[in-house]
Formats: structure tokens, sequence, C-alpha cells
């Protein structure tokens, strides 16, 4: 009895082979988007845990110094070396870009100390073939030169000039580089004048020879996990977002797939109706039906397993570039596919498809069969639903209403959103349905009049992938809303906090000489100088810093909130500025006290916070008349900063300062270098996330658009017989888009307010508790009309074509095979 049930129902999709793309369309590229964002962030934090890999040579440990941007000597590795620790190879790092203005990362390391590291492993040996290259090669993983467009044998050009290579490319599992270009130490010494080591990899070792190790070590140099435990915390908020955007393009596949399900079923609603009068029962119907679904889900998980992981591979190179630039992780491109992706996706996709399939499977087996053959139901059936989807939406709109009111979180904001998009989205249909009929009422010009009824009638098949269209243009806008205002705060914000002209990381021991050398050049018009360190506190890592009593350092404060005469108070009490997010942390104001960890102690009067956009920890300034400044001055850093008279004499003056003071390149920065990169770091960060949005705004235009498709030829009775009653097919094209169009263009005045409230939820409550920041919201509205008018003219050739499709044939043609 199943087969001839199961032959009957499949031959639908020999009259409406659309549908059948449109089916695997919407679930695939649901899963593909997920799958992808999530193997992303797993592959990412399989990185920090596994550690560093050398040409497949894990090193699990490595040896740093206690502050940051500090080198290790190389005489102290020559002594490791002496006492027999060959499993250690040295590293030298060096962030530079190229001539087109890309930025690198040189990792240079002591080829004959890999040649010993390998001669004590043996087994990682085979993997060592690349060292026999010249000591000026570097090594390339394929996916990295996929990247950035290189190729094979090929020199790069630097910004200052020099050339380096030729590039070897190599598969990325043998050379396990991440983001950084792999050469020889002497790479980076010919084109810097570096000395000492930024770091020293280690290889496994046990508790007994590291004990050994650390004993054997100065106090300034410490043996760590290659990828600190912080590494977690820190990109926590960065990997939720992204599996935020991930979910949210599933929910808009959801929404298509749903669609194409529902008309399929709907289409087949006489032939189902005929054969439940022949004697079928709903059990055979059924079973025959779920097994499609089943074959339909199947197809959508394995082929959005496959895209997803297609999908990851070309942005994994972007991501990691990110991770690197803002937290220091390296994070490996070579990505496979894990059986845990797979098994979330399944897991998913069977809720997903089961909230998808469920009703109009439901509503198929369950309206009498008198009913399932009238043309109209599906009409009916659709709008009944509308007004269910309308009260669902209200019930929704309290859930939110209720979850604003209870205490602010991250996750709270995650599930705001949620509940605006899936709010926004169910009463789309219902509101555009009513509007397009009250319109219609009052329009005494037939053809309008049936052109708004049509629209109307037509959300039967359109109203769901109108919705996944609207929550897209809504999260569109929303990310460029939070993105342009997030970009415009941080560009202020740094052009205020970089008031000098230079700045210098000097030796402690000479950066009193040098303030003092600067204060006496004449191109100079002040010198100010500035002592760091940091503090382990219970809500993670503090940086202090001092603050100077000068009108520059005042007028570089991104003050938040103070107290009356907080600049005194700073300068002549126990007080201090603390940045915005640790206030957060400590739930603090101005007027409040702090205690902190040794050696500041309890007591301090928080009399201002301030705005810091530009740093993971947490901050603290204290008045350099603080008592706590010797203590700075012997266990910080110090940085020294420059205001010049005249930005001509830039140049020439740090020449002479570092020809005076024999200070590397790498410890001299200006005000526009450290803008440019810091937005170029800021711009390649939301990149990942403004492919996501522009994806799911493609999902959404392809749902709409094949919705549109797939249902041709139940359209050409109707379009036959208007073209009988004297309208020309240029005009029926034209409907046929402009009514997509209209829907198009509802949906997304629709989207807009949702889109700026959603910006308003991510900036002060999303942002907010993920890195600590607040912000001004603004407006862009020429992103905004870009956006719309782009996806707008998108719908319009959309509607446009499958109605010149059907107008090609003859108008007895088309009558004839709709019948």
């Amino acid at each position: 009895m199943s087969v001839p049930v199961a032959k009957a129902l499949f031959g639908h999709y020999r009259r409406h082979p659309f549908q059948v793309f449109l089916v695997w369309l919407g679930l695939t590229l649901g899963v593909a988007l997920l799958v992808g964002v999530m193997s992303i962030n797993q592959h990412a934090q399989d990185s920090y845990k596994k550690g560093a890999s050398l040409f497949s040579n894990p090193f699990p440990y490595v040896l740093h110094h206690r502050e940051r941007g500090k080198r290790i000597d190389e005489d102290l590795y020559v002594s490791l070396r002496k006492e027999g620790y060959n499993q250690c190879v040295p590293v030298d790092l060096y962030r530079t870009s190229t001539q087109s203005g890309k930025d690198i990362q040189l990792m240079g390391i002591d080829t004959i100390a890999m040649f010993a590291f390998n001669n004590a492993n043996p087994a990682s040996f085979a993997n060592t073939i690349p060292l026999n290259n010249s000591f000026g090669t570097l090594w390339a993983s394929t996916e990295l030169a996929n990247h950035f467009g290189w190729r094979d044998g090929q020199t790069l050009t630097l910004k200052g000039g020099q050339e380096v290579g030729p590039l070897n490319i190599i598969d990325g599992g043998r050379i396990g580089a991440g983001t950084r270009l792999i050469g020889d130490i002497s790479v980076i010494r010919n084109i810097s004048d570096h000395s000492g080591l930024a770091l020293v990899y280690c290889g496994e070792m046990d508790k007994a020879k590291r004990d050994q190790l650390r004993a054997s070590l100065p106090p300034t140099i410490t043996l760590s996990r290659t990828e600190t435990a912080q590494l977690g915390p820190l990109t926590r908020a960065f990997h939720l977002n992204l599996f935020a955007m991930g979910l949210l393009a599933f929910v808009v596949g959801l929404f298509i797939f749903y669609q194409a399900i529902s008309l399929s079923m709907a289409q087949r609603q006489p032939l189902v109706g005929i054969m439940r009068e022949l004697g079928v029962g709903r059990k055979s119907l059924a079973f025959v039906v779920s097994g499609e679904m089943l074959i339909w889900l199947l197809l959508g998980l394995v082929s959005g397993n496959v895209a997803g992981l297609i999908l990851a591979q070309k942005l994994i190179p972007t991501v990691a570039t990110t991770l690197s630039d803002l937290y220091g992780a390296n994070v490996e491109l070579t990505l496979n596919w894990q059986w845990e992706w797979g098994f979330y996706s399944f897991l998913l996709g069977v809720c997903g498809f089961a909230m998808a399939s469920g009703w109009p499977l439901y509503r198929l087996l369950t309206t009498p069969p008198a009913r399932l053959s009238k043309r109209m139901s599906l009409v009916r059936f659709s709008h009944a639903e509308f007004r269910w989807q309308a009260i669902v939406a209200a019930a929704f709109i309290v859930i939110a209403l209720v979850v604003y009111s209870a205490p602010q979180s991250q996750a709270q904001g995650f599930t705001l959103i949620a509940l605006i998009l899936i709010s926004g989205g169910l009463l789309l249909p219902y509101i555009m349905g009513k509007t397009f009929v009250l319109i219609s009422e009052k329009i005494g010009i037939a053809r309008l009049r049936w052109f708004l009824s049509d629209a109307s009638a037509s959300l039967s098949y359109r109203g769901i992938a109108a919705m996944a269209f609207m929550m897209a243009i809504a999260t569109n806008i929303g990310m460029e809303t939070m993105v342009g205002s997030f970009r415009s705060t941080t560009e202020g914000w740094l052009q205020q906090r970089l008031a000098a002209d230079i700045y210098v990381r000097p030796d402690k021991e000479m950066a009193q000489p040098l303030s003092t050398w600067l204060e006496n050049q004449s191109s100079v018009k002040q010198s100010l100088l500035q002592w760091r360190h940091e503090i382990d506190t219970a809500q993670g890592v503090v940086e202090v810093f001092t603050l100077g009593t000068s009108k520059e350092e005042r007028e570089a404060l991104a003050l938040k909130v103070t107290v009356p005469d907080y600049w005194s108070h700073l300068h002549q009490n126990k007080s201090m500025l603390l940045s915005e997010s640790l206030a957060l942390k400590f739930d603090v104001h101005p007027g409040d006290t702090i205690t902190l960890p040794s050696p500041f102690g309890e007591g301090w009067n928080v009399v201002g916070i301030y705005f810091d956009y530009g740093n993971p920890y947490s901050q603290v300034m204290i008045s350099d008349r603080s008592p706590l400044v010797p203590w700075m001055e012997k266990e910080g850093r110090v940085g020294v900063a420059a205001l010049l008279n005249d930005d001509d004499d830039e140049k020439k003056l740090v020449d002479q300062m570092r020809k005076e003071f024999g200070l590397m390149e790498t410890q001299v920065s200006n005000q526009r270098d450290i803008l440019a990169r810091a937005m170029r770091i800021f711009d390649r960060t939301f990149l990942v996330t403004d492919t996501l949005c522009t994806l799911t705004l493609i999902i959404a235009i392809c749902g709409l658009f094949f919705s549109t498709l797939a249902t041709e030829l139940s359209r050409q009775r109707q379009y036959a017989l208007l073209r009988y009653m004297g309208i020309s097919g240029r005009e029926l094209a034209f409907l046929g888009g402009g009514q997509l169009m209209l829907i198009g263009l509802f949906s997304a005045l629709f989207a807009l307010p949702l889109g700026l409230l959603i910006a308003e939820v991510l900036i002060n409550i999303v942002l907010k508790y993920s890195f600590g920041w607040t912000m001004s919201v603004s407006y862009f509205p020429f992103s905004y009309v870009t956006t719309l008018g782009g996806a707008l003219l998108t719908l319009l050739v959309a509607g446009c074509w499958p109605v010149w499709r059907l107008i090609q044939r003859s108008a007895i043609l088309s009558l004839r095979e709709a019948q």
C-alpha cells in the first residue's frame, strides 16, 4: 500500500522541481552556517588547549618574560642547552606588513636547534623535510597562502622595501604555524634590530624536569603552558557572538525550509483528499510523508556539513588573524571535520525539522478530505495560521518585557534579541495581510485592488519566506548599527587617548635620561613618563598605570563619570580612576571604595570611571605621586611619550633618539601608525560577522525568490485568464515583480525599527556584559538605504523573472496545462 502512495505523493516534485531545490536549500544553508561557526569555535578552542606546534612537533610549554614586550636574553638559552634541555627551541616574533598593506607576523626559529630536537624525537623527523631548505626560505601553510593570494617560490616586499623569501608553501597540517610565516631566525635579524628571543618553546617534560627548569630560571622568566588559561575567558565573548550569528542563520534557513515543506504539502492537499476518499488511511500517509521528511533531513545534514566545513575553511584565516591580533592566540589553519559537529547539527536539525514540518504534516492529516480538495483552502489555512501566529507573538512580547525587567546579563541580551526577532517574524504576515486588504478596500482602481488583494493572498506561500527576509534585514541593520557605532566610538576614543606624537618603550634604566633628553630638544613640546604593571585579582588581571599632573594627560582621559574635583583628589589622596569594565566587574561607582590585592590593600577611593575600548584586561590609574610608584618602578615597565611642535620634525627626532639611546625599531611608535593598525584590526574583527550577516540575507532573498518560482505552475491558470482579459505580458511581469517588491518593502520597513532595537540591545546589554563597554548608539541612514535598496532591487528581478517565464508560453497552452 505504501509504494503506490509514495509514488503518487513524490510525483508532485516532477511538476514542481524547484521545490526540491527550495527544500534542500533552506535546510542545507542553515546547517552549513551553523556547522561552519561551530567548527571555527571548536577548532580555535582546541588550538588553545593543544598549544604550539612547529612542523607537526608539539611544544606544550613556553618560556617567556614576565613583563609583556620584554625579551629573553640569548645567554639564558645557551645555558639551558649546556644543561641538556635539547627539547627547547628558541623563537623570535616580528610583526610587519607587506608593501600592499597586508599585516603579517614572522616567526623565526633556530633551525639548528630544531634538528637537535628532532634527533631527540625520531618519530617527528619525517616532518622536518622543509628544514633542509636554505636559511632565507619562509614556510607558509597552504591555507594562509590561499588567503593572501601567495604562490610557491615568490618573494614578499615589506613596507620598508626589504624583500623576504622565497616562499615554500606546504600543507598546514605539517607546518602548524597558524597565521605566522616561519623562517630561520636570521630572517628576522636581517630586517629588524631585534636582540634576544621573544619565546623559547619546550617539548614534553615530566614534572620533575619542569621543576628543575623553573628552579634554574631567573625571577623575570617564567615557564607556562603554550596557550595560557586566560585565552578561554578572553575569547569567550568573541566565540559566543559568532555562535549567535550561526544560530540565527540556522533559524532563517529553517524558516525557508518550513516555507517549502508547508507549500509542498498544501499543494498536495487535493491529491491527499482524493487518496483519503479512495480509502488510503492516515497511518499510511503519515508513514510515507515521514519517510520523505527523513530523506530531506539526511540530505540537508550531509550537504550542510560538507558546505559548512568548506565555509569554515574559507573563514578560518580571518578568524585566526583576528584572534592573533586581539589576544595573541595562534590558531592553526588546517581544519578537519569532527563527528561532534555532525552530531550537534543532527540534534539541532532534528529539533528544527520537527518544528518546521510537524504542523504542516498534522494539518494535512487531520483536515477533512472534502475540505482538502478545495482550491482556496491554502489561503484560508494560511490566514488562520497567521492569526494564531499573532497571538503567539503577543505572548512572546510579554515574555520579552518580563526578561527585560530581570537583572541584565549577556544571556539576557541574546534572549531579548531572539524574542524580538521571533515575535516580529510571527507578527509580520498577519499585519501585512491585513494592511494590504484594508488599502485595497479604499482604492477604486480595479487593477490596483486586484494587485493588493492578490498580494495578500500570495502570503499563503510567501509569508514564511517574508518572515525570514525580515529577520535577516533586521539582523543586518542591527549589526551595521552596532559595528558602525562601535567603530566611530573607538576611533574617537583612540584619537583622544593618543594625545602624543611619539611613543617609546625603553628599558627602565634609560627612561628618565630619555625623558630629560626629549625635554631638551627644541622640536619637543613636552615629554610624558608613564609606568605600568599588572596585578592578579579575583576578577582577573588588572593593569595599573600612573598618571601625571599635566594638562595633556588630563585632556587625554575619556571620562565617563567622576566625583566633583576628581583631579585634586586623584593626586592628593589614596584615590584611583577605574576603567569602565573593571567598575562593572566590581559593581562600584565614583565615591565608593575598593580593595585590591597587595601592594594596594583596602580603602582606595574611586574618584572616576573612564572609557577603555582597547584592552582585554581591566585597568586602574593612580597618581604618579602615589606611594606605590617606587613599587611600579621596580617591578613594572615604563613608557615615554613626546608631544612635538611640528610633525615635520618627527623622522629626524626619531633617528637621533634611536642613535643616542640604541633603541630598536619596535620600541618606537607614532600616533598615526598606532591608530591605523588599531582600526585595521577592528575592521578585520567584524569581517566574519559581516560575512555571516550577508550570507544570512542572501539565504533569505533566495527563500523569497524560490518560493515565488516554485509556485509558477500553480498560478498558470490565473495569469492565463488575466492575459485573456487584456493585461499584457509586460504588465504581468511588472505586477509579479511589484508584488514581491511590495512584500519586501513592507518587510524591510517593518525590520528597520526592529533592527535599531536589536542594536540598542547589542550595545547596551550584550557588549556591556561581554566586554564591559558602553557607548552611545549612532545611526547610518546611507548604509541602511544601501542595504534595503540592494535587497529590494534583487527582489524586483526575482519577482519578474518567473512571471516572465510563464508568459513566454501562449495563454491557451498555459490554461490547458493548468487544468
